[in-house]
């Protein structure tokens, strides 16, 4: 029998229209006619749940998912020190003047955009490496624009080979508790699989165009050879920050909370002779936490009315559950490039509180290559569009989608495979 509204109470009305105006703020990125952001939508939202009673202060507290945010704030932490160092900058001007040919330009760009993502958040690498990497290409003469969809690319591939690579892969570790160690096994190779996926698709679709971009491409950059400034690199700091991350992959091995061995590590951060903790605070991307704290406030809100528990049994029922491929793969797609993969992977685990691990897995390794389809898929897409033009280059959506859509569907494809292959989940 079909529900008739009127049976429905109003406090769960609003409660659900604020929940799909938050979904859409976060699936065009901001409403029309203002300026503001998918995080500050999602925290308008949450304040007007707390406003109306729809959430108690309690309620909040206890929605927050407390142990994910510190991680994550300790690894910005952690990343700020190696931007503290002048690591980034070194790192992305080095890339653009390492290789002559551009196909090893390229490799290199994605080896070393992969390879930083899978151990310090992706979305904070593209921040830091896509300013420097575009004045070294233009002081070059080179097309920034397919080096930078590597980058964007393998910063998600890479990313989504550890349990500590993404945001989303940090809150699905930390909700089915899952091993470091055993999360690399099973995610390693795909991700690894993704990254030689993604520097073929960018070769293949730029090969004979890698040369200075033309007007409508970009401008205002670096284009002589001198635009590029050396870079000072702090080996002291550098030396600091490497030791913290082997210490921390160290912890892992061991029964200490993940949260824990990171807030550790973080602290020992802050502790410096040279550096401030205002400044190194001050790289931390707050906004990237309060989305997280808004968006898990505003799932509880929908949780306790009760809809989401009749829409998993219903889902159960007809034997739509994403425990499959069959499911897991296509929802994936759609939900990261809609609403993006981080909100998408917080709204189905609030949804779905009690996954099978193979699930976690899939959940985790699809959702990441999914947001490589098109430039809303991944905050870290978007973060080298936005940084890149800051920088004079112009990174527009059918370019990237033409390298981005191939690229997605052989990586997961691979993934779907491997997993089915080995295992940890059933096709259909």
């Amino acid at each position: 029998m079909p529900i008739s509204f009127l049976a429905v109470p109003p406090m769960t009305l609003t409660v659900v229209a604020l929940f799909v105006l938050t979904y859409v703020g976060m699936a065009l990125g901001r409403f029309p006619g203002l300026r503001i952001d998918r995080t500050g939508i999602a925290l308008v939202a949450a304040i007007l749940l707390l406003a109306i009673g729809a959430l108690e202060s309690g309620q909040v507290t206890e929605a927050i998912d407390f142990p994910t945010l510190f991680i994550l704030f300790g690894l910005m932490v952690l990343s700020a020190q190696y931007a503290a160092s002048g690591f980034y900058d070194w790192c992305a001007l080095r890339v653009a003047q390492a290789a002559r040919s551009p196909a090893r330009l390229l490799a290199v760009t994605v080896a070393v955009g992969g390879g930083l993502s899978a151990i310090l958040a992706n979305d904070v690498v593209v921040f830091a490496m896509t300013p420097m990497l575009c004045v070294g290409l233009l002081a070059r003469r080179l097309d920034p624009r397919p080096y930078l969809i590597g980058l964007a690319g393998a910063a998600n591939a890479g990313s989504a080979a550890t349990v500590i690579g993404n945001p989303q892969n940090i809150l699905i570790g930390q909700m089915g508790h899952l091993d470091f160690w055993r999360f690399l096994a099973v995610c390693g190779v795909p991700a690894l699989v993704g990254l030689v996926v993604v520097y073929a698709v960018v070769w293949l679709a730029w090969r004979g165009r890698f040369g200075e971009p033309d007007d409508g491409a970009a401008g205002g950059g670096a284009t002589g050879e001198g635009g590029a400034e050396p870079v000072t690199l702090d080996r002291a700091q550098l030396g600091k920050a490497v030791v913290a991350t082997l210490v921390l992959l160290g912890l892992f091995t061991t029964n200490l909370p993940h949260e824990i061995g990171v807030l550790l590590v973080a602290g020992a951060m802050l502790i410096s002779r040279r550096l401030a903790s205002r400044g190194m605070l001050g790289m931390v991307d707050w906004h990237l936490l309060v989305l997280f704290a808004a968006l898990f406030a505003i799932n509880h809100a929908l949780k306790l009315t009760g809809l989401p528990a009749e829409f998993v049994s219903g889902l159960e029922a007809a034997g739509w559950l994403p425990d499959r491929l069959a499911v897991m793969t296509p929802l994936a797609l759609a939900a990261s490039n809609s609403i993006g993969n981080v909100p998408a992977v917080i709204l189905l685990l609030a949804a779905w509180p009690s996954p099978p691990e193979g699930a976690l897995y899939g959940l985790a390794i699809l959702s990441t290559l999914a947001g490589n389809l098109l430039i809303p898929g991944s905050l870290a897409n978007i973060i080298v569009v936005e940084r890149a033009a800051a920088s004079g280059v112009r990174l527009g959506f059918v370019e990237h989608a033409r390298c981005g859509i191939p690229m997605t569907l052989l990586s997961m494809g691979f993934a779907v495979l491997w997993l089915w292959g080995t295992g940890w989940m059933r096709l259909s």
